[in-house]
C-alpha cells in the first residue's frame, strides 16, 4: 500500500523548506562584488566592495548608501534579495587557457612571439641588466618575455620611480660591455622622464639605452579590448592614474590592496604579445637586443 506521508518524517520541514517556510534555511552562495547584502544581527545593508582573509577568517566589507563601510565574517547570517544565505568566498573565474602559439610549421612560440628553444639548465645571469619603473611593469614584462629573458640570462630590476635612476646607475657603473637598458613610462617630449633620460645618456654614453612608451602608466600598454573597453578611461590631471582608472571601471579603488587586486585582474587578461600595444612591444625587444649584443656580458 502506498504511504503518501513517506517513511522519513524528518526529510521535509515545512517551517524551513518550501515557499511558505517561516524560518527558511540559508542557501550557500559565493558573494560577488556589487551584490547587496544585509547582516541580520546588526541590520547593516551594503554592497560587497571587498573580500579578504584575515587571521584565518574570510571577511566581507559592505558599503552602505552613504559610503560608510563595515566588515563582517563570511558565513550564515546574511540576507540577499529577501532570502537567507550562507555567504561564501567569491569563486575565482575559470579562464580557458590561451591557445598555444606555434609557427605555420608547428614550432612552439613563446608569449613574446619568438621561437621557443629546448628547455635547458638555468643560466648564470648576465652582468648587463634591464630596469623598469615599478612592480607592475616588471610583472608584465616577465609575463610576456619571461622565457626569452631566462634563455639569455637577463635580469629585470625595479627602479621604484624614475627619480632613483641616476643613483642606481652610479652604483651599477654601465660600460660598453656591461650595459643598462631602461624602460620608462610616459616618455614624451618635454616630460620629466625625457629630460632625465637625456641627461643620463649624455653622461654614460653607449653603456645606457633609455627607451619609453607614451602611456602614462604601463596598464595602458595592454589593449583595452582585453577588458571589453573601446579605450582606457580618460583620467583627469591631478588624479592618480591607477585610482582613477579603477574608479572609472567601477572596481574597488580606495586602498593599495584595491590597486593590487585591480592589477591582478587586468594582468590576467593578457595572454601573449598580441594583447599589448606595439608602442611597448618594440621598446622591450630593443632593450633585450641592446643588453645581449655580441661583446656584452
Amino acid at each position: 500500500m502506498h504511504d503518501r506521508y513517506g517513511t522519513n518524517i524528518f526529510a521535509h520541514d515545512p517551517h524551513r523548506d518550501g515557499p511558505n517556510a517561516r524560518r527558511p534555511r540559508s542557501t550557500p552562495m559565493p558573494v560577488e562584488y556589487g551584490m547587496v547584502l544585509e547582516d541580520v544581527a546588526s541590520g547593516w545593508v551594503g554592497a560587497v566592495v571587498r573580500v579578504e582573509k584575515s587571521g584565518g577568517v574570510h571577511l566581507v566589507e559592505l558599503e552602505d548608501r552613504r559610503g560608510r563601510r563595515r566588515s563582517f565574517p563570511l558565513g550564515p547570517g546574511f540576507w540577499w534579495e529577501g532570502k537567507p544565505i550562507e555567504a561564501l568566498p567569491p569563486v575565482a573565474p575559470v579562464r580557458a587557457p590561451a591557445p598555444a602559439l606555434t609557427t605555420p610549421g608547428g614550432r612552439a612560440v613563446t608569449n613574446s612571439g619568438s621561437i621557443a628553444g629546448p628547455k635547458g639548465p638555468a643560466k648564470v645571469a648576465r652582468a648587463s641588466r634591464i630596469w623598469v619603473e615599478g612592480r607592475h611593469d616588471a610583472e608584465l614584462v616577465q609575463h610576456v618575455w619571461g622565457d626569452d629573458l631566462a634563455e639569455v640570462g637577463v635580469v629585470v630590476q625595479l627602479l621604484e620611480g624614475v627619480d632613483n635612476l641616476e643613483a642606481i646607475l652610479e652604483v651599477f657603473a654601465p660600460s660598453d660591455t656591461v650595459r643598462a637598458g631602461i624602460l620608462l613610462d610616459h616618455m614624451v617630449p618635454g616630460s620629466k622622464e625625457s629630460r632625465i633620460a637625456q641627461a643620463i645618456e649624455e653622461r654614460w654614453g653607449e653603456g645606457v639605452l633609455i627607451l619609453g612608451h607614451p602611456f602614462v602608466d604601463i596598464w595602458q600598454a595592454i589593449k583595452p579590448e582585453r577588458l571589453g573597453l573601446r579605450a582606457w578611461p580618460n583620467v583627469p590631471k591631478g588624479v592618480d592614474i591607477k585610482h582613477g582608472t579603477l574608479e572609472a571601471l567601477g572596481w574597488p579603488h580606495a586602498t593599495q590592496a584595491d590597486i593590487a587586486m585591480g592589477w591582478k585582474r587586468i594582468l590576467s587578461t593578457v595572454r601573449n604579445y598580441k594583447d599589448l600595444e606595439p608602442d611597448l612591444l618594440g621598446r622591450v625587444e630593443a632593450l633585450i637586443d641592446f643588453v645581449t649584443e655580441p661583446g656584452t656580458r
